[in-house]
Formats: C-alpha cells, sequence, structure tokens
C-alpha cells in the first residue's frame, strides 16, 4: 500500500496545524483517515462559503432565478452535495468494498425522506429540478450538516486501505468539483464575490514563452495501480508512443485572441468546424456573438477586452489566459493560427516533463483536440454515471482553473464537457501542425 500522509501516530504529521496545511494538496489522493476527515471538514467550509455569496444576493427572492441549461436551482446544488456523500458513504453498506461495491446493491434509507426524490442527479432530469418543492435554505444546511457528522463518524471507523477509503476520497473531490460549479454558477447569474473571491478568481498575467519542443517518447497513459485514488476515467494505464511536438508554454491570451477577432476570425467559416460554424450563426442571430462569452467589448485597435466578471465589468490584461470560449471557438483560433489543439497525451507529456522549462498549467481548464473516450480496459467504478454516460459526445479538458482546489489540481485528471461549454473557467494552448 503506498505511504498515507498521515500514516505516523497520532495519524498526523508533526502539528494539526502542519496536517491542516496538506488538506488542500494533491497528497490526498493518497490521504489516511486523519487528513481526509479534515479535508471534508474544509470542503465543506468552502462550500458553505460559497454559499453564502448567494445568501447574500439571492435569499430576499428565495433564491429564485431564471433557468439556464448549464446551471441547476442554487439550493438544489446544495442539497445534492449532501445527498451524494450520504448515498455512497451513509447509506452504502459495501462503502468499505471501495471499487468493487456492487452498483446495485440495496441502500439503507435516507434520512432525509424526500432525499432521492429532490437530489438524485440520475431520476431527477435537469429540466424537472426548476419545477421541484425543495426546502429551504436552513433544512438544506441541516441536512448537510448531519450528513458530514455521519461521514465523519463511520470515517473514523474505516479501514486504512484504498478500498475502505475510496468512497471518503471521491465524495470530497466530488464536493469540489461542485463547489467550483458553484463558482462558474455565480459567474453565469452575475453575482458578486466578497473581495478575497473575487481575487481568488481573477487569472493572474503570465510570462510568455516561446513555444516548447517535447521530443519523441513513450508515454505511459492512464494510473498505475499503486496511485492511491483514481477515478475510472484515468484507468487503465497503457504505453503510447508520442511522437515529437511542439506546444505552447502556456494558454492563449486575450493579446493572441484578440488578433484572431481583428482578423475577422468570426466572420469567416473557413476557420470554423460546420458544427461550430452552425452554433455561432446560431448565438449570432440571437444574442449578436461576435466573441468570448462574457465579452462585452473588444477593441482592435486598443486590444482591450471587457469582460463581466461575477457582474462587473472588467478590463482584462493582454497578457491573462483568454477564457469563456467553447471548444468550437477554440478550434476555430487555431485553424486561423495555422496550429492546433493538443492531443491528451502530449498535454499530459508536456505537464510532467517540461514543467522546469516554463509549461504553465492550472490558471484555466484548457480544451484538448480529443473527444472524451475511456482508455484501454475500461470499466466503471460504481458511480456508473461519473465517466461512462459522457463518452464519444464530450470533449477533453486538462488541467485546473484559478477555482478548482489544489487537491483536485493533478497532471492525470480528466475533465471532459459539451464542446459548446463556455460557462467554465476554459481556455487552451496549441500545438504546430
Amino acid at each position: 500500500m503506498p505511504t498515507d500522509p498521515d500514516s505516523h501516530a497520532p495519524g498526523l504529521p508533526g502539528s494539526h496545524a502542519a496536517a491542516a496545511g496538506l488538506t488542500d494538496s494533491s497528497l490526498i489522493r493518497r490521504a489516511g483517515r486523519a487528513l481526509l476527515s479534515l479535508a471534508l471538514m474544509d470542503a465543506r467550509n468552502h462550500t458553505l462559503h460559497l454559499f453564502g455569496q448567494y445568501q447574500l444576493a439571492l435569499e430576499d427572492v428565495g433564491f429564485e432565478v431564471p433557468p439556464f441549461t448549464t446551471l441547476s436551482p442554487p439550493l438544489w446544488e446544495l442539497g445534492h452535495i449532501g445527498w451524494f456523500q450520504e448515498r455512497w458513504i451513509g447509506r452504502n453498506l459495501q462503502r468499505a468494498l471501495g471499487t468493487r461495491c456492487e452498483a446495485g446493491h440495496a441502500l439503507l434509507a435516507s434520512m432525509e425522506p424526500n432525499a432521492d426524490r429532490w437530489w438524485d442527479a440520475e431520476q431527477v432530469s435537469h429540466e424537472s429540478r426548476w419545477a421541484l418543492d425543495l426546502p429551504d435554505l436552513a433544512h438544506c444546511r441541516g441536512y448537510l450538516l448531519d450528513t458530514l457528522e455521519s461521514t465523519l463518524e463511520l470515517l473514523e471507523k474505516a479501514g486504512d486501505d484504498d478500498e475502505a477509503l475510496y468512497f471518503y476520497r471521491l465524495c470530497l473531490f466530488h464536493e469540489d468539483m461542485r463547489g467550483e460549479a458553484l463558482a462558474c454558477n455565480a459567474q453565469t447569474l452575475g453575482l458578486p464575490l466578497d473581495k478575497p473571491l473575487q481575487e481568488a478568481f481573477t487569472p493572474a498575467p503570465m510570462a510568455l514563452r516561446e513555444p516548447l519542443l517535447i521530443p519523441a517518447t513513450v508515454w505511459q497513459m492512464g494510473s498505475a495501480p499503486d496511485s492511491g485514488f483514481v477515478f475510472d476515467n484515468e484507468k487503465a494505464q497503457h504505453a503510447i508512443s508520442v511522437p515529437e511536438f511542439e506546444i505552447d508554454a502556456q494558454p492563449v491570451t486575450w493579446a493572441q485572441y484578440v488578433e484572431f477577432v481583428g482578423d475577422g476570425g468570426y466572420d469567416r467559416p473557413e476557420f470554423w468546424h460546420p458544427v461550430g460554424w452552425h452554433w455561432l450563426q446560431k448565438l449570432a442571430a440571437g444574442e449578436g456573438r461576435r466573441g468570448p462569452r462574457y465579452v462585452d467589448q473588444i477593441g482592435v485597435a486598443s486590444g482591450a477586452v471587457m469582460q463581466t466578471r461575477f457582474g462587473r465589468a472588467m478590463r482584462m490584461l493582454g497578457h491573462q489566459p483568454a477564457m469563456h470560449m467553447s471548444w468550437w471557438e477554440a478550434d476555430a483560433w487555431c485553424r486561423w493560427a495555422g496550429r492546433r489543439l493538443p492531443a491528451e497525451v502530449e498535454w499530459e507529456v508536456a505537464a510532467h516533463t517540461a514543467a522546469s522549462r516554463g509549461f504553465r498549467w492550472g490558471d484555466v481548464w484548457e480544451w484538448m483536440g480529443t473527444t472524451f473516450r475511456p482508455y484501454p480496459g475500461f470499466s466503471p467504478d460504481p458511480c456508473q454515471a461519473w465517466s461512462q454516460p459522457w463518452f464519444g459526445t464530450h470533449k477533453v479538458l486538462r488541467g485546473a482553473s484559478f477555482a478548482t482546489r489544489a487537491r483536485l489540481k493533478h497532471p492525470k485528471l480528466r475533465n471532459f464537457h459539451l464542446p459548446e461549454r463556455d460557462d467554465i473557467f476554459c481556455g487552451f494552448r496549441s500545438c504546430s501542425l
């Protein structure tokens, strides 16, 4: 078994303060009980702090927001986090089996009689969530408190191996992902954030470096069996021969993207995939789309970009990563520039081997040229809806964004969305043809 960061007596390295510093680190994939307990509490505090921004803006209107195809009602998002944790830990009699848990086995009853009717994402369609008789905020917060207390009590009695801790790690990462979704939804709704969050959710300017030449290699794609926690779409390890390639050292910047706009990029179908061009024309007819989402103004001559960030119009800097464009827009920019989006394996090789040469990632999620598909030998983990339903239709994103918790950031992590999604904190980089 891999060495856990908190495997030494009394279960925490050094001091509680030192352990707390590890709760938001990539070591969580191998974390034992004590560190996981701290991380689960940290995730819940982060969730409630983010939702506090919704409370300030929306409590007076009963948390009613316009229905969007890309988000769920705020109180549904909040309750779903507790539901997922209770479903896979508190109600799961096979939780100790980890990935060997039978997907369809009987569950214990929820402590909330209406939990499945309200928050089971597989049973409650996106459209129907807007008509649900969801409980109020106090009820949702009480449910989150009760489910977390149950989780932490069960964690104290759990085993030490990866299978025994699998669902605790899965639920931690699920909450982290839903936390980032709350941040994306706040951007969609134009909700203001407090100053610390506003600053944390603003991408930093980047020092620009020349593209990097990555030598040919044979790369082990996927995760080794002794990697600790692994998402099912990261399995199984397999070798890929990768020819030499050139890749940008950092994501494409606003200054680079403005050149595409200035050259008529949104009016020239020769740069667009036919499906992407159809997507663009539909948006252009409906909202006059001629730039990335949330962009109010692009000064081609000055290079100035005004983008609405959490309800405030802000001038973006030329060396900041360009953000909130769909896969279609990223692909069109690459065609215009005579380049292409990276393959997943190319991005992963560069992330692992070229950091010392200036390969920078983690500013924005980055669209890959790759369609989301299973690795050879794939089999779904017990939460079968995690990956399997989205193979073949979604595009892969790699890296992370400024809103991603550090413990979730990993060069093997595969994010995935439909190519038209532009509400997430996404950008891209390019490779030579």
